[in-house]
């Protein structure tokens, strides 16, 4: 839906008043599989793309918070490494992300994900799945910065001992997602135009193809004006609450697990 909605030149059958409406007429008209295409690339890039990320927040966050205020927490070093986090994990995800919204745009010609991939690479390169990389990050470290201080500011409020609990997991994870989410929704727009090329758009782009970010941003205005760099923020937001709220509870609680063990080992000893 997201990927739809921020299509700055749809077809007439794929204009959206809402997202509602957008999930509406996509089952109506395309299938009830349709909202599911490209789960299966997401999947496969996640893993690794996660297993980075926290791997690298964790030690760096503690890291950084012993040299910045020792013994405490440190919302600097909790941005901090969100950030260098956010390099690893974008480089794992981008392919991922390539291909998974080419294959959500209205009437594409992709029926699988090797048909995709095979088809970028011939015809414009590997360099086209690393085509949004910097836009990406450009988003995506603001997002995590946003999202990793505002997560660990409502765990000192709900949770100010930083013992497992669930419930206090998943309201600050939705709540940060959704502050970050709607705080970075212009640059996701252009991540999303660099990644599918969109045809129509590309009529306004001299160039024939649209690379690099201050590029796509001048073609989003030249398309729709200001209001176009916040299109799809309502589907941006919904999608990142539940996304951000599911990750951090099922990170914390095998975080709370593994560190249980250890504890108990420990305790053997």
């Amino acid at each position: 839906l997201q990927t739809r909605m921020q299509s700055l030149q749809p077809e007439p059958a794929a204009r959206y008043r809402n997202v509602l409406e957008a999930l509406w007429r996509i089952v109506q008209t395309e299938g009830v599989w349709r909202p599911m295409r490209g789960m299966n690339i997401t999947a496969t890039g996640a893993g690794p793309a996660h297993a980075l990320y926290f791997a690298c927040y964790e030690k760096l966050k503690k890291t950084l918070s012993d040299v910045i205020h020792a013994g405490g927490n440190s919302h600097v070093a909790n941005g901090a490494a969100g950030c260098v986090a956010t390099l690893l994990h974008d480089a794992a995800m981008n392919p991922a992300e390539v291909v998974k919204q080419r294959m959500q745009m209205y009437n594409s010609p992709y029926q699988r994900v090797t048909d995709c991939v095979r088809t970028v690479w011939r015809n414009e390169g590997a360099g086209a799945f690393y085509r949004s990389y910097t836009t990406q990050l450009t988003m995506n470290i603001p997002f995590q910065a946003i999202h990793f201080m505002t997560y660990e500011f409502l765990q000192e409020q709900l949770n100010p001992h930083r013992q497992y609990n669930p419930s206090s997991h998943m309201v600050s994870g939705a709540c940060a997602g959704a502050v970050a989410a709607a705080a970075t929704t212009p640059l996701d727009v252009c991540k999303t135009l660099l990644n599918t090329q969109e045809s129509l758009a590309l009529s306004s782009n001299i160039s024939g193809h649209i690379t690099g970010m201050a590029n796509a941003f001048r073609t989003v205005y030249q398309v729709g004006g200001v209001t176009a760099y916040f299109r799809g923020v309502q589907a941006r937001v919904i999608y990142q609450m539940p996304s951000t709220a599911i990750a951090w509870s099922v990170y914390e609680f095998f975080k709370y697990i593994l560190t249980k063990r250890q504890e108990e080992r420990w305790a053997g000893k």
